[in-house]
């Protein structure tokens, strides 16, 4: 008996433990499902799709959603649930590279920036003031002439354009940091410059960075997207959400769901991504653990005044930053 009550006790407090997630991170739940869906789509698209995208049936071109074709065919006769599957893998795969781009360029620029101060700092962050400057779709307009009209360079010009933001983000989360007295204790015992920005600073300041990522993430399936759409991009017979977009809305009067799948596709996808970073910020935010914290351990915190004890001061100038460069 006593065994089985132990496990009783396990169960209910695992499931109170799910009901009280579930309740404080709804949205991280929606957008983390929304995101899994669209990213194992694309993973495992060879085994999703019923057919090839490039496969062209001209004798069954423009048929309405049926058993042999889920959500149609398009102009040449392709699944369209087959190339909409596919093309979530371009989508995935150059917002990873690009974001991955972004992410650690800016990153480098910004902790350098802020540790090295002085003529270092304006150079720099006037330099990113200046890409930043540009409209994004702009921008990735000119560099994608520049460099030519094909996937490697839509990741590259999609990344530049994400490194003046995260630069900024990097920077202001290394000035707070530098302020700790850990860095200062670093200073102290003679360690390198290099290693007090790897060891001491860049893990203090990671977790801004991935927030932002998450949510540059869903920009980037947009940006690639618009690229593709104005032909500069993924260009056919590669499937992409914004190829297919481009080419269906010539069919919507004829064949509406040439467009409205891709679109809706592109929106489930981007929702879901924008959920989970906003998920993950009130996640890994210090004053929403402390909220978590608090009436987990004492249900009738809410009439105590909130201690502000634990907020980094790194975390509060990067999130303002962030907020800022938005």
């Amino acid at each position: 008996m006593t065994a089985r009550a132990a496990r009783a006790r396990r169960r209910s407090r695992a499931a109170s433990l799910l009901l009280f997630a579930w309740r404080r991170h709804r949205v991280l739940f929606v957008g983390a499902v929304l995101a899994i869906f669209v990213t194992a789509s694309a993973v495992f698209a060879d085994r999703i799709a019923a057919y090839s995208p490039y496969d062209v049936d001209i004798a069954n071109k423009l048929r309405p959603p049926s058993t042999a074709h889920w959500l149609g065919t398009d102009e040449y006769g392709r699944d369209v649930l087959s190339r909409t599957i596919y093309a979530a893998r371009i989508s995935i795969k150059v917002a990873s590279v690009a974001v991955a781009v972004g992410l650690i360029g800016g990153t480098v620029i910004g902790s350098v920036a802020a540790y090295s101060g002085g003529v270092v700092d304006l150079v720099l962050m006037r330099l990113m003031e200046l890409l930043f400057s540009f409209p994004a779709i702009l921008l990735a307009i000119v560099l994608m002439a520049v460099l030519g009209t094909n996937i490697l360079n839509a990741m590259t010009a999609i990344g530049i354009i994400f490194i003046p933001g995260f630069s900024r983000l990097a920077r202001a989360a290394t000035q707070g940091a530098m302020r700790q007295q850990y860095v200062e204790a670093a200073y102290a015992i003679g360690m390198s410059d290099l290693r007090i920005l790897v060891r001491e600073v860049l893990p203090n300041i990671v977790t801004p960075l991935i927030v932002e990522a998450m949510q540059a993430f869903a920009y980037a399936v947009i940006l690639e997207a618009s690229l593709s759409f104005l032909g500069l991009g993924a260009q056919p017979p590669e499937p992409s959400w914004g190829n297919m977009l481009s080419s269906g809305r010539g069919f919507m009067d004829q064949a509406p769901w040439l467009g409205v799948v891709p679109g809706l596709t592109m929106f489930v996808g981007v929702l879901g991504f924008n959920l989970l970073g906003d998920g993950l910020r009130d996640l890994l935010d210090p004053r929403m653990r402390l909220r978590i914290a608090g009436a987990t351990m004492a249900p009738d915190t809410s009439l105590a005044p909130r201690s502000t004890a634990g907020e980094g001061p790194a975390f509060q100038e990067a999130e303002s930053a962030e907020s800022v460069a938005r």
